[in-house]
């Protein structure tokens, strides 16, 4: 299955985090999540909240000067 997306480049926390939850809610276990965000913080925030909630981080790339994605894949 095509990973989901969510593209929260532009947004400041708690929004991309937020995006994620509620994007993450709408998947069924095992599927995956991409996340681009471009706020640093968000590179911290977002990965606590996966692993804190049984999610696995499958990988957090650098895909710009300062953008990112984060891989998530949902718990279950």
């Amino acid at each position: 299955m095509t990973p989901q997306e969510v593209d929260a480049r532009g947004e400041i926390c708690p929004y991309p985090e937020v995006m994620a939850q509620k994007a993450m809610k709408a998947l069924r276990a095992g599927d995956r999540l991409v996340v681009k965000i471009d706020y640093a913080m968000s590179t911290e925030t977002i990965p606590r909240w996966a692993e804190g909630e049984g999610h696995t981080v499958v990988e957090i790339r650098k895909t710009g000067h300062s953008e990112w994605e984060i891989i998530l894949q949902k718990a279950g």
